[in-house]
């Protein structure tokens, strides 16, 4: 039998790519006291049949790109260290764009990419034909030609990776499985801890463990009852005989729009697949026997995807075919990886889920892994793809099936706004979801649960193609807009997070946690975030006290899991604290807008004008004879009211006041609306403008912090120092800003480079149409250059935004550039 040790620091479960990068960060990080476990042997699963490209181009996520660009650089550098080649060849890859979708999206990809370190180039079909003659391309708009992108070999790659672990101390057992992850109580109580590994040889006493398992992570996760909903799928991928002139430094070609990637192999063409409808595999578990096995081919249902994907490159229908090959990747619901500390178990990290992005991800996915395990805190934006945002039910067999037949080819879809996965739909519905049906809601998923993104009308039917341009329902979007701005509008957000935090102990924890003084008088909202020993923002929400010993706290629905885990990981032993996540039990009725006083007047005999219920007061109240929680607070830059309503009850409240607001020209209002209204005023959003790397002083948020308040709060300390820092520099060296088109035409997204005098220093992180400012506006982070980013530094220069390679003159403000007082919201 294989000899294990009885103990180590770190035990890394899964000998793959990613097991292999993560153990041998680690010891790059200086821990060497890691045991890496295999079942069979290293490569086993997936990693030893991937295709290994090593591509970066695409992706409009700074922390994806950092990722695969480091990826990149250590491939190269691999060998040199530890004497095993990777196989990396900068051969280069071309992206082809087949449609005007593609190409407004590769264009704007391009540019962000380009500054963030990326060599790309827009080049003609005739080029693309030149650089690779195999392909047709005389139906191609354009390419996009990234010379520093390549093919690595997947095996080679991960003994590269094991090797330098071993050499730095880790030790790599083959053939032994882990079974179990033992946990204990925590030394100060509250959150469980990993404590030892159960394995077919034995247990491992460990103070961390990382599930990189792969495809059978999920089933290793579910035994501690961790969420880990990755399901593995059919992939396909063809190596056709020998091809007369084909070198094996021919650049790699993707043409997402035909569902196919080709590269040389062995003298040959690989044309790999990404079909539009998948196949999942093994929805029930994963034979814990499979290690380097091949699924059956479906040839009748790739059939017509094959065809599709050879005539781009059609000497591969002449030649004859070598190997057709389908084996298992694994995809997550949203086509984001499984990465970080899991919730509930202290030092219980995941790293699964890769999307068949494993190999180009797993240098830079690993370094992630080690700095966050080694100094507890990730140095990178995790809020798109950290562990915690999962919810129970996407671990369902149904789910995952369902989703994962769409997921695989999302892939090479066009990203175009306004795309949305159509599988496994109306798994959360708000307790008011027939009325917005009725009135012609377009319904979209918002982490799980279906809500209207704008309203077509009673007994119309709402319909919406994605563009880039603007549609047909930019009419209703203005409208519902506008009636906030200048009348009301009435809002479900019944899918925003809500915490119950309950007990004698609450009012200290949250005041702890909390950035904010939320320990106010009862009936109070404190807008508030969560920061880490650091001062980096790991939530953005307001905490309202009912009582003394009675508190709810409202997230985001993007912020939920994470929110909740990091509330219960707070909480210490013996402390008389009860956390209950009430979400599903109220609905959530916003009336907002300079007439929303007006109307609750007329169905409640509560007191609502300024004197007796000022901004940031929460009340319980009698409204149309249910009792609800009403809270005067806005997050769309207008006075406004948030009602609470027990979902049994919300229907009839609903409806009374639907009905109420005829008087008042009261409108439904989508989530469009909450965009644009809430950028407009420059509300900030965990998640999307704000991230986990940021200080609240950079991005606007000073107003909310109590660095005065007694005893302090998590990341008090290094918050003052770096007010300290930046007072003494003369300013901040980076800043959050609104961003303004000055021309209304053109629109913005979502990572539009930032020029201030012809130099790039920011993107935009997240935008919307302004149609009270008049254009498109958004929120950036610049930096200064050197220099501190003061109101004079924004004054001093000329702002321009780049639209997919066109410039377009701006303004920036520190400032919101709709109501800057905020006097309509405290009228």
């Amino acid at each position: 039998m294989t000899s294990i040790p009885d103990r180590a620091r770190v035990v890394v479960i899964g000998g793959g790519v990613i097991g292999c990068s993560v153990a041998y960060h680690l010891a790059h990080a200086g821990w060497s006291d890691v045991v890496l476990l295999e079942r069979d042997r290293l490569t086993s699963g997936t990693t030893w049949h991937a295709a290994g490209l090593m591509t970066c181009f695409g992706s409009t996520s700074e922390t994806s790109t950092a990722i695969r660009l480091y990826s990149r650089e250590l491939y190269a550098r691999l060998e040199a260290e530890t004497g095993q080649a990777t196989g990396f060849r900068p051969v280069g890859l071309i992206e082809a764009a087949a449609d005007r979708a593609r190409l407004e999206e590769y264009r704007r990809v391009a540019a962000f990419q380009r500054h963030l370190g990326l060599e790309v180039h827009e080049i003609t079909p005739r080029e693309m034909a030149d650089l690779f003659p195999w392909a047709r391309t005389d139906d191609l708009l354009a390419g996009f030609h990234v010379p520093g992108d390549g093919r690595v070999n997947p095996v080679d790659v991960t003994l590269a990776l094991a090797k330098g672990a071993r050499r730095l101390g880790v030790r790599i057992v083959e053939g032994v499985s882990a079974t179990d992850v033992r946990v204990a109580p925590g030394p100060t109580g509250g959150t469980d801890r990993v404590s030892a590994v159960t394995t077919t040889a034995g247990d491992i006493e460990c103070e961390y463990v990382v599930n990189c398992a792969g495809m059978w992570a999920r089933e290793l996760g579910a035994r501690n009852g961790l969420v880990i909903p990755n399901q593995a799928a059919e992939h396909y991928y063809l190596i056709t005989d020998t091809i007369d002139g084909l070198d094996p430094d021919a650049p790699i070609f993707e043409d997402p729009a035909s569902y196919g990637y080709y590269r040389e192999e062995g003298g040959g063409m690989m044309v790999g697949l990404f079909e539009p409808v998948a196949a999942p595999w093994r929805v029930d578990g994963i034979p814990a026997d499979f290690s380097f096995g091949r699924i059956p081919p479906d040839w009748d249902r790739m059939g017509p995807f094959l065809e599709q994907a050879m005539a781009r490159v059609p000497v591969t229908l002449e030649a004859g075919v070598r190997t057709f090959f389908c084996g298992p990747e694994s995809f997550t619901p949203d086509l984001a990886p499984a990465v970080g500390e899991a919730p509930g178990i202290r030092n219980y990290f995941v790293a699964a889920g890769m999307n068949s992005v494993g190999v180009l991800s797993a240098g830079g996915l690993g370094r992630v892994l080690a700095e966050w395990i080694t100094t507890g805190r990730p140095d990178v934006d995790v809020t798109g793809f950290n562990v915690d945002r999962f919810r129970p039910w996407q671990a369902d067999d149904a789910y995952r099936a369902a989703r994962t037949t769409e997921i695989l080819g999302t892939v090479y879809a066009a990203h175009t706004p306004g795309t949305q996965l159509r599988s496994a739909r109306g798994m959360l519905l708000s307790p008011v979801h027939a009325r917005l049906v009725e009135q012609g809601g377009y319904l979209r998923e918002v982490s799980g649960w279906e809500g209207a993104d704008w309203f077509a009308g009673p007994g119309a039917t709402p319909v919406a193609e994605p563009t880039w341009d603007r549609a047909p329902w930019f009419r209703e979007w203005e409208a519902e807009h506008r009636a906030v701005r200048e009348g009301v509008g009435l809002m479900d957000l019944s899918f925003m997070a809500k915490l119950s935090v309950r007990g004698a102990g609450a009012a200290a924890l949250l005041d702890r946690v909390s950035a904010g003084d939320v320990a106010a008088a009862a009936e109070t909202i404190t807008y508030t975030q969560w920061l880490d020993e650091r001062g980096r923002i790991e939530a953005d929400l307001t905490v309202t006290r009912l009582a003394d010993d009675d508190f709810l706290v409202v997230a985001s629905d993007t912020a939920h899991g994470h929110a909740l885990a990091w509330l219960r990981r707070a909480v210490g032993a013996g402390t008389d604290v009860r956390i209950e996540d009430v979400t599903a039990d109220h609905a959530q009725l916003n009336v907002q807008g300079p007439r929303s006083r007006d109307l609750l007047a007329e169905l409640t005999d509560a007191d609502l004008s300024t004197e007796a219920f000022p901004f940031r007061t929460a009340r319980w109240i009698d409204l149309a004879g249910v009792r609800v929680l009403c809270a005067r607070i806005t997050y769309l830059g207008e006075l406004g009211y948030e009602l609470y309503v027990p979902a049994g009850s919300a229907l009839p409240v609903y409806d009374t006041i639907r009905d109420a607001g005829v008087a008042f020209e009261l409108r439904p209002v989508g989530l469009k609306a909450l965009a644009s209204l809430r950028m407009e005023k420059g509300y900030r959003d965990f998640g999307h403008d704000i991230d986990n790397t940021d200080c609240p002083l950079e991005v606007g948020l000073g107003f909310a912090l109590a660095l005065d308040k007694p005893g302090g709060f998590v990341g008090c300390d290094a918050v003052r120092a770096r007010k300290a820092e930046h007072a003494a520099a003369g300013g901040m060296g980076q800043r959050l800003v609104q961003v303004r088109l000055l021309d209304p035409e053109p629109l913005l997204h979502h990572a539009e480079v930032v020029h201030r005098d012809g130099v790039p220093v920011g993107y935009v992180r997240a935008a919307s149409y302004g149609w009270t400012l008049g254009s498109a506006v958004g929120l950036a982070m610049v930096s200064g250059q050197g220099a501190p980013v003061t109101p004079d530094w924004l004054a001093g220069g000329t702002w321009e935004v780049d639209v997919a390679g066109t410039r377009h003159r701006a303004a920036v403000s520190l400032r919101p550039m709709y109501d800057p007082t905020s006097a309509r919201v405290r009228a």
